[in-house]
């Protein structure tokens, strides 16, 4: 039985309309070669890979003569084996390293070692203010990691992990974070986001970002990190056998997104801190695919302990994170934070309210006035530690830097 299908793309007031059939003869039958090519990228029908950066204009910006045309769409042969060769072959995972990946809008440049990705600040992605918040930041720092893995070859099917890391049952683990940022992308802002990796030490790995606005072109976010390998079975550290040094080693570039003269020292803070969160409990959702908390939501976690009336009127410029520790489902985690006091900015120390000044009462029986004129340090430390009883084993401590908000929520 023949079935049918249908995509109608708008564009300069234009209505375009494609269609695509199956089991029909005739012309859609002597166009099949042309019409294997055709893909869809985020729920669009191209007739031909995108190009990386290449406006949407340009990929239908044909004759509606040629586009209006039937094209056969084989069905895909049969998956074979058992249900493992299936997960395989819907991943569809390179052997091979690509220097073009049309569906993510990537490549590889720079001597064929550092990848480039273009993308679009979607709506989900971004908070009341209609920017990206630092959890939409750190998941494309992710994302774009392991696409870089992925078009590298190397990856087997583990969380980044290549074939060498895959039969020494190895896991990559992130020891240290450093995010810059700038200014938030908006939402519907069209990205490029470059990666790299570079040696660290003599058992580590070093990856850098950069986060640029296409039509801008300027610098949004700068990030670096290191990462160190798990034994997956023991949980414990392990050193980097010469198997996966030969594997990655060629991919390494002697390039920083952020010059650190040295590492600042991040100190342990205690029960005695001015903000305490307890009894935090991860949910299975918060789980990645090495069955631990994903880094992302360790975040989370810090930036909830602050207050609310600064969040509204604050951003984060940076955020220094040192992983301790893993989080699994069933632990109980508690987050604790200390503002350094002596980093109110002299501007804040002037009052906000002109005309007579406002008796203490009045402002404290008005939350939010209160809150407008507190004057709010801008740098602050974190910590997230397990509670099992008596005992607290740390997690991730944290360092963070915040600026005024150039623009409120509405």
């Amino acid at each position: 039985m023949a079935s049918s299908s249908s995509c109608a793309i708008y564009c300069s007031r234009v209505l375009i309309r494609c269609s695509a059939s199956e089991g029909g003869g005739g012309q859609g039958q002597r166009r099949s070669s042309g019409g294997s090519n055709a893909v869809r990228v985020n729920g669009a029908a191209h007739r031909a890979p995108l190009q990386v950066g290449a406006a949407l204009e340009t990929s239908i910006n044909r004759s509606l003569a040629e586009l209006s045309a039937p094209v056969l769409t084989p069905p895909p042969p049969p998956l074979p084996g058992g249900a493992e060769d299936r997960v395989l072959r819907r991943q569809n995972i390179p052997t091979e390293k690509q220097t073009v990946d049309p569906f993510r809008q990537a490549l590889i440049v720079e001597g064929g070692v550092r990848y480039q990705q273009t993308l679009v600040v979607r709506s989900y992605e971004v908070g009341p203010d209609k920017t990206a918040t630092m959890e939409t930041v750190l998941n494309l720092l992710q994302e774009t990691a392991l696409n870089h893995v992925w078009m590298s070859g190397l990856l087997g099917d583990g969380f980044g992990a290549t074939h060498g890391m895959i039969k020494n049952n190895l896991i990559w683990v992130v020891s240290r974070m450093h995010v810059q940022v700038d200014q938030y992308p908006i939402w519907g802002e069209v990205l490029d986001i470059d990666t790299w990796v570079g040696s660290s030490g003599k058992n580590g790995m070093r990856r850098d970002w950069l986060i640029r606005g296409r039509n801008s072109g300027d610098t949004f976010v700068r990030a670096t990190s290191t990462w160190v390998m798990m034994n997956k079975v023991t949980r414990r550290l392990s050193k980097m056998p010469e198997e996966v040094r030969g594997e990655i080693a060629p991919w390494f570039i002697d390039r920083h997104a952020i010059e650190e003269e040295g590492a600042e020292k991040i100190i342990k803070l205690d029960r005695n801190a001015k903000y305490v969160d307890s009894d935090l409990k991860p949910k299975r959702s918060d789980l990645d695919m090495n069955h631990h908390v994903n880094n992302v939501k360790y975040v989370r976690w810090m930036l909830e302990t602050l207050p609310g009336h600064f969040l509204q009127q604050h951003q984060l410029s940076s955020i220094i994170l040192e992983y301790r520790k893993e989080c699994g489902s069933s632990d109980v985690v508690q987050s604790i934070c200390q503002p350094d006091e002596d980093s109110v900015p002299p501007e804040e120390h002037v009052s906000m309210v002109n005309g007579p000044s406002l008796l203490p009462e009045i402002i404290s029986g008005h939350h939010s006035l209160a809150g407008a004129l507190q004057q709010w340090p801008t740098k602050y430390t974190h910590l997230l530690q397990l509670k099992a009883g008596d005992k607290h084993e740390e997690i991730v401590r944290g360092r963070t830097t915040w600026k005024k908000k150039t623009h409120k929520a509405p």
